[in-house]
């Protein structure tokens, strides 16, 4: 009983200092010392009209699905998986920072096997993923701001951008 009190203090401790979402478990969040995330050296400001801004550009540069699978099976059989949950199925291998908006496309340190049924799931990000490209594009915020939105914790840039999540 004594474990469970200092894992409710924990768990008390990290929601007060928002360093965490607001629901406490975190199901499908990324692992932040696992996935930091990472930026595509190619992308900047000065480079948006012609990387990011430009329609088909993330089919260009997205790693093949035998790379991301192989990356995705190997986290997941080491420890990266919800509740010992190894259905590949379940997951997608998800960039933390999106290619729309400057993300690493093939670094591990931007690859994470995001899990479909959370509530934080993959469903979810792909709209504020979307929002941000739209954002940046038109010249509303900074490449470095919609990158800011997915780290530490895109649930914050969710709520920010698009409110609070369903």
């Amino acid at each position: 009983m004594r474990n469970k009190s200092l894992y409710t203090v924990v768990i008390a401790l990290l929601l007060l200092t928002n360093s965490v979402p607001a629901d406490a478990l975190v199901i499908g969040m990324p692992d932040p010392k696992l996935t930091p995330g990472a930026l595509n050296p190619k992308v900047f400001q000065k480079t948006i009209g012609s990387t990011i801004c430009v329609i088909g550009y993330t089919k260009t540069i997205r790693p093949p699905a035998s790379y991301t699978n192989k990356i995705k099976y190997d986290q997941l059989h080491s420890g990266y998986n919800v509740q010992g949950d190894l259905n590949m199925r379940n997951y997608e291998e998800d960039h933390l920072i999106p290619l729309e908006v400057g993300g690493h496309p093939s670094s591990k340190l931007n690859l994470f096997p995001q899990y479909y049924p959370a509530t934080y799931g993959a469903r979810i990000k792909d709209k504020l993923e979307n929002r941000i490209h739209l954002l940046i594009c038109s010249g509303k915020i900074t490449l470095k701001e919609g990158q800011s939105a997915f780290v530490p914790d895109w649930t914050i840039g969710y709520k920010k951008y698009l409110g609070s999540i369903k």
